[in-house]
């Protein structure tokens, strides 16, 4: 058997137009041989924040992505930013996508905390207003240094350090960034924690700028944490540095190749080096709490005492300030300073999602007493006195509970100050597989136990091996202890980054993202649907909170079908418990918020995305580049598919921040069609031997074909690597051509090389339900208009007139009827999309019908209210519906498209 790389498919590939080699987000054009065009320009944009309002504090600084319309603007564009009242903002500008004729299809903009803030901006084509002192990048000997104007941050470029040090004002508030990990040879049990423990930290194997001013600067390090003579834990961390901020954002990625069976990480975590100044009594430390609330302590506390140092002296130690000097203190209280304990060492841990408790100690080797706790901790901490100190934070702090905020040795020279993703005061992560396999050793067992739990279950396929998670942290260097005030400020754009947003007008107006149109409540019929779409959507977001889907590992995602006996989510019940994407859950929230622009709508999506394209896939290993079907653990499930791996799932949250993390998981998703070389999808159900083959693989023309061409589309709007593009044209033309299009029978097969399907001559039929509902819809629909070819669009007009056609139609085109499919309401879709295509009114209204009819999901008159479930029937009150995920999604991206696509049509 024969493996190709991605560079022997670039040798071999045939035919389609080919791009120059560039790297995803490019400056150049899309392509070499577009044709020239005259840009029509572009009036300004209005830009608000998109929790409403003008924040207090930025972390560092904003980077937000805007669509233009096809051929309105030159991909050199540049453009300025200025508040609502006319004040110059500095903005950094850069283009993230391109339309096929090489104009700007997307751009990103970054904007510094420094700036001038208001409630509302607009970004108009232009000449960009210069910070006042520019961000500058400098590399030289074993360190890239870039300097804010405020701070210097020195970062080594190899070692077991990332960050040299952090300076502001030539004093060196933190140093020695680094990244500890810990694991232990056994689970967690009682009186047997961290057996076998062995520490770790993360070894520099490459430090890359990736932007280097003048507003924002990206410095992206990756490596792997060591472990005796090999390295394991890959990470990939990003720093984000913005003009005249003291904050250093963190983007921090780590992969888990361990073994499960006997790899068990108690800790896992960035810590920073924090030189502390002054008087035990002139050192702070702070965290933040729940809602406003910050715990403001000093290491040696003169406050309480039996003798009063003076009303003065406490006031500045509680406010953070330099006490007056001690000679004018009361002498009963400063001849015995010695007396008072220091506490140099804190803890702020959140182990759960409820609740979080604040411990401190005097040194090692000492006791534990606890000072305080509440429920949700915003996840910031700072150390540090008057004369500066470094604030430290990590975003969705007890939502990726167990987590940790820890100081020790404040009472020393130096400190540490550590953000600890998974807490070692937490039991050890335990990735093991949640059953023993029940002796189903066979195929024929595995699908048996499929019709009783619908887990699909194969030995040595539940791994985590290979899935990973991002968090996100930030850390200001303060010149002094911040005012509670301040700090509290700073723990809300900690937990939420405040960003910037363009409407869902102006986002529709650009033609991005196929079909969808702002919320419209001009009818009573649209009122109705309106008020169903926020009702799913609502219902499911509130369910997070009800049911605690939250934790490291679980973050993001949701459950997928309920059990309304137990008043539960099947959690315990194979493929009914973590969603994983089924039925493209990602894009319907999505979609949701394009037409909202609510803020809630985009955090509930930005969790999800940032789960599943972390989490549900593998990024490296036997199954690198695959995601895994629904299942109660996010990797149980055997049935490793590109369906659930999609790219489409992650590109709406990619264009609307210029994430490169998530640009990252897009681009290592191109050659995701070899995986087809490795293992087959149908294994279990394939009749006859089959041996992969490079030039004839079995590759769906729908669910397979849809999710990888997704990628390649992504890879072609970001202007990279050439053989996405043939292999998306190449797929859409070579299907298109067959006598069905999507819905030939037969044996056809893909070719690795160029990303063709081989051709028939006689017309079959073979279509699935699950075809079109991962995203091939949606990829159809702007692929259409992008590559303008008749028979591709001919093709799959015809597709989604038939699917929920008579029979009898089906067969007088395709030569048979198309069988008895599933999920009609979620196709009614198809057919407004049809129906807007062939302008044919009375296909306008035979969607609408089938929307109302409701097959495999809500037909009219469905409840969709929630009723209150509590008492002694539940373990806590809950709202409860009849509503599923897979319907929800189907149901909400069927309405969105009808709406856009045929909505005048409705009565």
């Amino acid at each position: 058997m024969v493996h190709l790389t991605r560079r022997t498919v670039l040798a071999s590939a045939a035919g389609g137009a080919a791009l120059t080699a560039a790297q995803p987000g490019s400056a150049r054009a899309a392509a070499t041989a577009a044709p020239p065009f005259v840009p029509k320009g572009h009036d300004p944009v209005d830009l608000r924040w998109l929790e409403g309002g003008a924040p207090a504090e930025l972390a560092g600084g904003t980077t937000w992505g805007v669509p233009w319309p096809r051929g309105a603007l030159a991909p050199d564009q540049q453009f300025s930013l200025t508040t609502a009242s006319g004040d110059a903002v500095p903005v950094q500008t850069w283009p993230t996508g391109w339309w096929p004729d090489g104009s700007v299809k997307w751009t990103a903009h970054a904007s510094s905390s420094a700036a001038p803030r208001g409630e509302g901006y607009r970004l108009a084509p232009g000449t960009p207003q210069a910070p006042a002192r520019p961000l500058t990048v400098r590399t030289s000997g074993g360190a890239v240094t870039v300097d804010t104007g405020v701070v210097r941050v020195a970062f080594a470029r190899d070692g077991d350090e990332l960050v040299k040090s952090i300076e502001r004002g030539g004093t060196v508030i933190a140093r020695n960034g680094r990244l500890v990990a810990s694991r232990q040879d056994e689970p967690s049990t009682e009186g047997a924690k961290k057996v076998g423990s062995e520490s770790s930290a993360g070894v520099v194997e490459s430090v890359e700028v990736e932007q280097d001013g003048p507003v924002r600067a990206v410095v992206k390090v990756t490596g792997k944490h060591g472990r005796g003579g090999k390295g394991w834990l890959p990470f990939v961390v990003r720093f984000y540095l913005y003009a005249g901020s003291d904050a250093v954002r963190l983007v921090h990625s780590v992969v888990f190749d361990g073994d499960a069976e006997k790899d068990f990480i108690n800790g896992l975590g960035v810590r920073f080096t924090v030189p502390v100044r002054g008087e035990l009594h002139d050192r702070h430390v702070r965290f933040a709490g729940q809602d406003e609330g910050v715990l403001a302590e000093a290491v040696r506390g003169i406050t309480g005492l039996r003798r009063d140092p003076g009303a003065a002296v406490q006031q500045a130690q509680y406010e953070g300030r330099a006490t007056p000097p001690t000679d004018t203190w009361d002498e009963r209280v400063t001849s015995r300073l010695q007396w008072i304990p220091a506490f140099g060492d804190y803890s702020l841990h959140q182990l759960n999602a409820h609740g979080f408790e604040v411990h401190k100690r005097t040194g090692k080797g000492r006791s534990w007493i606890k000072v305080d706790g509440g429920g949700r901790a915003r996840g910031l901490g700072y150390v540090g006195s008057p004369t500066g100190g470094l604030a430290f934070g990590m975003r969705n702090f007890w939502q990726l509970h167990p987590t940790e905020l820890e100081v020790s040795g404040a009472a020393g020279e130096e400190a540490t100050a550590t953000v600890w993703a998974w807490s070692p005061r937490a039991a050890a992560m335990d990735l093991r597989f949640y059953h023993d396999g029940m002796g189903q050793d066979t195929y024929e067992e595995q699908l048996d136990a499929l019709e009783i739990t619908y887990e699909d279950y194969e030995p040595g396929f539940g791994t985590p091996h290979g899935i990973a998670r991002t968090t996100e942290m930030t850390f200001w260097a303060l010149e002094a202890t911040p005012t509670a005030e301040r700090f509290s400020r700073l723990a809300e754009a900690n937990a939420t980054p405040p960003l910037l947003a363009s409407s869902p007008q102006h986002n529709r107006s650009a033609g991005v993202f196929g079909a969808w149109s702002p919320v419209d409540r001009s009818s009573p019929a649209k009122v109705e649907l309106e008020d169903k779409l926020e009702k799913i959507h609502r219902y499911h977001r509130e369910q997070v909170d009800q049911r605690s889907w939250y934790g490291f590992w679980d973050y993001g995602d949701v459950m997928h079908s309920y059990d309304a006996v137990r008043h539960v989510w099947r959690y315990d019940v194979g493929g009914y418990a973590w969603d994983n994407s089924e039925l493209s859950t990602d894009s319907w929230l999505w979609y949701h918020y394009l037409r909202t622009g609510d803020a809630a709508a985009f955090r509930f999506a930005e969790a999800m995305t940032r789960h599943t394209g972390e989490v549900d896939v593998y990024h490296l290993g036997r199954f690198a580049g695959l995601g895994t079907r629904h299942g109660v653990q996010h990797w149980a499930d055997s049935a490793k598919q590109v369906r659930i791996s999609n790219a489409g799932y992650r590109r709406f949250y990619y264009f609307l921040t210029a994430d490169e993390r998530v640009g990252d998981l897009m681009h290592d998703l191109i050659d995701a069609d070899e995986t087809f070389l490795t293992l087959d999808p149908a294994r279990k159900i394939r009749e006859g031997a089959y041996e992969p083959d490079p030039a004839a693989l079995a590759v769906s023309k729908t669910t397979d074909w849809g999710a990888l061409a997704m990628a390649w589309l992504a890879e072609w709007e970001r202007n990279g690597d050439p053989i996405a593009r043939t292999k998306l044209i190449n797929g859409a033309t070579t299907i298109a051509a067959l006598p069905n299009g999507w819905a030939q029978g037969g044996d056809i097969t893909y070719d690795l090389a160029d990303g063709r399907f081989s051709s028939a001559t006689e017309p079959s039929v073979s279509v699935g339900s699950l075809s079109s509902v991962f995203g091939l819809i949606e990829l159809m629909t702007e692929l259409v208009e992008l590559i303008d070819d008749p028979q591709v669009r001919d093709q799959w007009v015809e597709f989604c007139r038939l699917y929920n056609a008579t029979k009898e139609e089906q067969a007088a085109v395709s030569g048979s009827d198309w069988g008895n499919l599933n999920l009609r309401q979620a196709y009614s879709r198809a057919t407004a999309y049809a129906a807007n295509q062939l302008d044919d009114a009375e296909l306008a209204q035979r969607a609408w019908a089938e929307l109302r009819r409701g097959h495999a999901g809500y037909p009219q008159g469905h409840p969709f209210d929630s009723v209150r479930v509590d008492g002694p029937a539940v373990l806590n009150p809950v709202d409860e519906a009849d509503l599923s995920t897979n319907a929800n999604a189907q149901f909400g991206l069927a309405v969105i498209q009808c709406l856009a696509l045929v909505g005048d049509a409705l009565d």
